[in-house]
């Protein structure tokens, strides 16, 4: 639903309007028509408005509440709310809506223009049910999230997305309950100030930090350990890492299980299979990569390719993990190259009577072509030949093999460089 140009609208105008009886033309009660469930789904004023418990509000042009009795009566059941690209710019009059809103758990207010609007700590209170909270592009300050997360005590996921911080203010008052940051498309280079995170998020579970341009991790095992004890999952996407030091600081995470790192410089240079071989040996606790589950079959593979990618390297260029992996496998000798390509030429010795002639064949040709091609050398018509094939390594113990078929292709027999070809002339 567009919003008119001009004034706002309330929040009760908006749900009055999208969710009125008059917007669905069909017969109620039983039979074909719009039902409305009698349960918590529904909504308690059945006969007023068809309202369910996920409210999706976005773009409508709402700025004010309306009357809180009206939201109270009309909305205790709603449990997600969003109110995305809106003109909400008051918290106030958004904790109107809030506040009425008992079982809200998920409310989005994306994109609203939130940046120059002040926090009362009162009314942060009336989002202290909110389990997951979207801030995206509000480019509201450090000082309104530290609130939020003051008075929001069940608060588990948080969503700052796109909103231009280059830096990060810390909390004096930790929030132990959060468990998912989403940070992604913000100005955060400095690891300096991604660090905060660990004091101000004790518990954190899973850090998303795509299109930040992160150019180092530069703390040591320990303080790792220390900052961040409960990060399992990370997202590093289009970082700025372009060290394997950077990458080995993640093993010491001591919960770490998910990575991902698509678009660093560091990978730039290797093959697709190179990068994730080497990222999945250098980090031993990660079982998914990227969205993809690492085997143990795979795990394996990577550590002896990450040891035979070493081979050549200089004692001091050898990275840690290189030498823990000889102590588990040993030092691996190269593999053999070996090229599994089909042969397409072969060069053979013709038979014919008592002259003997070295020709080089196509084997992706059929045994009618070979005996056009062998017209010339043999001085016979292609109708007026037999041909039997003479395995080098097997004739003596099976002899020639005839070649009856004119449209059997040559590669099915194997031929290879030094066989032979017997060719008799057709008896009258």
């Amino acid at each position: 639903m567009e919003a008119p140009e001009g004034e706002g609208r309330t929040f009760m105008q908006v749900i009055s309007e999208k969710y009125s009886p008059e917007n669905f033309p069909c017969r109620r009660g039983p039979g074909l028509g719009v039902v409305v469930p009698s349960g918590p789904q529904g909504s308690p004023m059945k006969d007023r408005l068809n309202l369910p418990s996920v409210l999706v509000l976005n773009a409508c042009g709402i700025s004010q509440a309306g009357d809180e009795g009206e939201i109270a009566a009309f909305c205790a059941h709603v449990v997600e709310l969003d109110l995305s690209h809106n003109k909400l710019q008051d918290w106030h009059e958004i904790s109107k809506i809030v506040r009425n809103i008992p079982n809200l758990d998920f409310l989005n207010l994306s994109s609203n223009p939130l940046s120059e609007a002040s926090l009362e700590p009162e009314w942060a209170e009336a989002f202290s049910r909110v389990r997951r909270f979207v801030l995206n592009n509000t480019q509201v300050s450090w000082d309104i999230v530290h609130t939020f997360t003051r008075e929001m005590p069940e608060l588990e996921e948080l969503f700052l997305c796109l909103n231009e911080y280059n830096t990060v203010m810390a909390s004096a008052t930790p929030c132990p309950s959060l468990r998912l940051l989403h940070i992604t498309d913000n100005n955060l280079h400095d690891w300096n100030e991604v660090r905060k995170f660990g004091s101000m998020f004790p518990s954190l579970d899973t850090l998303v930090m795509a299109n930040n341009n992160l150019g180092s991790i530069l703390d040591s095992g320990d303080t790792l350990c220390r900052l961040f004890p409960n990060l399992r999952s990370i997202n590093l996407h289009n970082s700025g890492l372009n060290r394997w030091e950077d990458i080995e600081r993640l093993t010491f995470l001591p919960k770490m299980e998910e990575v991902r790192l698509q678009g660093i410089p560091l990978l730039q240079t290797y093959t697709n299979t190179e990068r994730r071989s080497l990222l999945i040996a250098q980090l031993p606790s990660v079982t998914c990569l990227n969205g993809s589950v690492v085997t143990e079959g795979e795990r394996e593979d990577a550590e002896r390719f990450f040891i035979r990618y070493h081979l050549d390297h200089s004692e001091e260029e050898l990275p840690h993990r290189y030498h823990c992996l000889v102590t588990k496998y040993g030092k691996l000798a190269p593999l053999a190259e070996i090229d599994l390509r089909p042969r397409c030429y072969a060069r053979v010795e013709v038979h014919c009577e008592e002259r003997v002639e070295q020709v080089s064949i196509r084997l992706d040709q059929t045994v009618a072509e070979l005996k056009k091609q062998l017209k010339a050398v043999v001085r016979l018509s292609a109708s007026n030949m037999r041909l039997y094939y003479i395995d080098k390594d097997m004739c003596s113990a099976f002899g020639p093999e005839e070649m009856k078929y004119n449209t059997r292709a040559l590669h099915s027999y194997s031929i290879r460089d030094g066989d032979g070809i017997l060719v008799v002339p057709k008896t009258k």
